[in-house]
């Protein structure tokens, strides 16, 4: 476990469960809300054509993440996208423990910090179940990336997986972690 990884986790322990604990009214720590994992998609579209491109993809979420990612194929032959059985069609990679920490630090204090006209991450993509998704267009605000070596711009697509099935304590939850949310969700009672 490296020293930033292991500072965002203790950060988890001494400051955000606490804070959940006396906001919740919770005395057991175990049934405190928790990020459970975190998941990274992204869709390979036109890139389906030219293996290099899915390589280099591949390679770009592997910097990002920290961990190298699998591709998806496709379950049955769609003609109107051009798209056959097996064919690769995305590329997912799922985070646990030290990695997912560490990858919650570089996003929250990092990367969304650099986007530009950034107002902070909508409400509304929760999903009803206490997860929280949200996309990004381009993979630029991420510092592990080299401008010069980016063949093609591309979004992705990161969903944050709690234990909670309430989207109130969720985001509670994420904002306690530090997630620049609008300013139009306000804390209420549970």
């Amino acid at each position: 476990m490296n020293i930033q990884t292991q500072n965002f986790y203790n950060f988890y322990i001494e400051k955000v469960r606490p804070e959940l604990a006396s906001y919740l009214k919770i005395k057991n720590l175990h049934q405190l809300p928790k990020i459970k994992k975190i998941v990274i998609n992204r869709g390979l579209g036109q890139l389906v054509q030219n293996p290099k491109q899915i390589t280099n993809s591949l390679n770009e979420l592997a910097l990002i993440s920290g961990q190298f990612g699998i591709i998806r194929k496709s379950k049955k032959s769609i003609a109107n996208f051009k798209i056959r059985e097996n064919m690769p069609v995305g590329i997912l990679i799922t985070l646990r423990g030290k990695k997912m920490y560490a990858f919650l630090d570089r996003l929250i204090n990092f990367s969304l910090a650099r986007i530009r006209d950034f107002r902070g991450l909508s409400h509304k993509n929760f999903d009803g179940n206490g997860n929280f998704n949200f996309g990004l267009n381009e993979q630029f605000m991420f510092p592990e990336i080299n401008f010069e070596s980016v063949k093609n711009i591309e979004g992705l697509n990161i969903t944050i997986v709690t234990t909670t099935e309430n989207d109130n304590i969720s985001w509670f939850l994420l904002s306690c972690f530090g997630f620049p949310f609008d300013k139009k969700f306000e804390k209420q009672t549970f």
